[in-house]
């Protein structure tokens, strides 16, 4: 292996060389390559790695160096971690975690077993997916369906503390992967096509006791943000900026779901995420008294918070009066990019509606805000002019309005790109130090959208509009690319396309290499210069988990996830048939039945 690949991931790492703010164990393990020893790969959420056996000249090369089933169907998002000899991985409800002995044929240490209510299922809204554990001081953490966080004995899987963050019966489950920052643990929850108060809570790594919990929306004491230091585009936020966006007490089943992967920068001690859409998906039922849209704050949104007490310093709104269910749960990156000469600390986010965003990760100022999917149509652009009423904010195409000034109800907008599924939905991004560019799984699917008139029952659907799925109209024998992005730019350098949506997580290393998988099962390498496609191999399912890699015995090895099943892929996960269930995408990616079927396992490659 070349030097590089031991240099402890200092380039990995660079952006962040005080570990002493953030969780010393997770810090320090996530800087050597040889584990992976978060989900994301570092605080970062850069999801690349200094290691750099495996590279562009012998990728091809790659085998199957050995396989494992977690004997579960549905969907597997997410992926193992490795620390030291030992990997971690989970499974689909009911939320296994495996512990394996790579020292010793990947024998299984220990299994542990929730015992969890099967009537979660009917509440999960899209697939039982699970996005992965957690590993800190000798615990690993699990979020389980039932919304149970449970603390394990890393070395024995036994028990260490269970708490309860919210209620199945109202809607509230957990699919999130933990984040541990300093001596908490932090998770979210879902829940807003159930109309669930959605919520990021912070715990006792040691206890499981709560120490802060920031809502989405409401009063100022329960979104937890300061009038006057909170900022959103350079200003104050001001007093009650949640709840003069809600008409009347709407706020409180307002949803703003928080299971996306967050970001952590230890130097200016703040996490980063974002929250979903606002219940319900029928914006009519959601207007002011003067029946004129209203921004519902805060739910689609990016927050920046203080680790310690969870008050926001910045939060920016990417879809305010969502009409199209555009989630902003999507992950948020971070890196230095170089702005006219200038280095600045920014997050870059892959928004659900079709624009990616860089902010200033300090002060929360908007660099740039471009398409990334030139289907998007929703919106023309993003307001860039500071002077502007509306800066900062997307400017509306009315044809692909699902409002129609109150009138939505009962009529079909049609061609509404993108999808409700988004131009990206959960696959994480990889930010690359090699390129200094993004690497980004797409979709490339829009709708037709009928809203229509629901009633709020605590525990049933709360979603308020019939979705049908399909192609973008340019091309429509692509569902999806994997698309290399300038963050600077906002623009696309490269675009490799797929059939189906690139629903896998990505992963960049210093090998130059990028891996994703598609929906129909193959796991691919590319070339992160060029996009050119150097290795390809079909699992047993479609992949909707992300590429990790290790180093174990001075061997690189990369393994993915397959187990077809999510939000595309739940009409083969749960086996429906009517186009329009699963929230409109068993019809849209009906042919995926004809390419794979059901089962997780993790295949796991090495060069010979």
């Amino acid at each position: 292996m070349r030097k590089s690949a031991f240099a402890y991931g200092l380039l990995a790492t660079a952006a962040f060389s005080a570990p002493v703010w953030a969780n010393d164990d997770v810090a320090k393990l996530s800087a050597d390559p040889n584990n992976w020893a978060q989900q994301s790969g570092d605080y970062a959420g850069t999801r690349y790695s200094a290691l750099d056996q495996i590279n562009t000249e012998n990728v091809g090369q790659l085998k199957v160096a050995w396989t494992f089933s977690t004997g579960v169907l549905r969907g597997h998002e997410g992926g193992p971690l490795v620390i030291g000899d030992t990997m971690y991985l989970h499974s689909a409800f009911p939320n296994i975690v495996f512990a394996l002995n790579l020292a010793d044929e990947q024998k299984i240490i220990w299994k542990y077993t929730p015992k969890q209510d099967p009537s979660v299922i009917p509440v999960m809204c899209c697939d039982t997916v699970n996005r992965g554990v957690q590993y800190a001081e000798g615990k690993i953490f699990l979020h389980q369906a039932d919304t149970a966080l449970v603390a394990l004995d890393a070395k024995t899987g036994k028990e260490l503390w269970k708490v309860i963050d919210g209620d199945p019966k109202k809607g509230e489950t957990g699919t999130g992967a933990p984040l541990v920052t300093k001596d908490k643990v932090i998770i979210g929850i879902s829940g807003a096509e159930f109309g669930v108060r959605c919520h990021l809570t912070a715990y006792d790594i040691n206890s499981g006791k709560k120490v802060w919990r920031a809502y989405s929306m409401g009063p100022d004491s329960d979104i937890l943000v300061d009038p006057e230091k909170t900022l959103s585009l350079g200003k104050p936020v001001g007093k009650d900026s949640s709840l003069k966006t809600w008409n009347g007490d709407q706020w409180k089943i307002g949803g703003g779901s928080t299971w996306g992967y967050m970001a952590f920068d230890p130097e200016l001690n703040l996490i980063y995420y974002g929250t979903g859409n606002p219940s319900t998906w029928n914006p009519a039922q959601r207007a002011g008294p003067d029946g004129k849209p209203i921004d519902q704050k805060w739910s689609m949104t990016m927050f920046a918070r203080d680790v310690d007490t969870g008050v926001a310093k910045w939060a920016y709104q990417m879809t305010p009066f969502d009409e199209w269910d555009y989630d902003g749960i999507n992950e948020p990156i971070l890196a230095e990019l170089d702005f006219d000469g200038t280095k600045r600390k920014t997050a870059t986010h892959f928004d659900r509606n079709g624009f990616g965003y860089t902010w200033d990760r300090a002060t929360g100022e908007l660099l740039v805000a471009e398409k990334y999917d030139l289907a998007t149509n929703w919106a023309s652009g993003i307001d860039m002019d500071k002077s502007s009423k509306d800066y900062g904010r997307p400017i509306r195409v009315a044809k692909y309005s699902t409002f129609k000034d109150g009138k939505g109800a009962d009529v079909n907008t049609k061609g509404i790109c993108p999808a409700a599924l988004g131009s990206k939905d959960q696959q994480p991004a990889s930010y690359s130090k090699l390129t200094g560019l993004f690497y980004v799984p797409t979709n490339h699917v829009c709708m037709d959208y009928e809203p229509f008139k629901v009633s709020y029952t605590a525990g049933q659907p709360y979603v308020g509009a019939t979705l049908s799925m399909f192609p973008g109209p340019d091309e429509p024998k692509r569902m999806g690319n994997f698309i290399a992005w300038d963050g600077t730019k906002g623009k696309i350098v490269w675009s490799k396309p797929e059939q189906f949506s690139v629903w896998s997580g990505a992963l960049t290393t210093a090998g130059g290499v990028a891996f994703y998988g598609t929906l129909e099962g193959y796991f691919k390498a590319v070339d992160q210069k060029d996009g050119k496609e150097l290795f390809k191999f079909k699992t047993p399912s479609g992949i909707i988990g992300n590429a990790m890699t290790y180093s174990h015995g001075g061997k690189q090895y990369v393994g993915i996830f397959s187990g077809v099943g999510g939000w595309a892929g739940i009409g083969l996960a749960a086996g429906l048939t009517n186009p329009t269930d699963g929230l409109g995408a068993v019809g849209g990616y009906a042919g995926l039945s004809e390419y794979t079927n059901l089962g997780g396992s993790l295949t796991v490659f090495a060069l010979p």
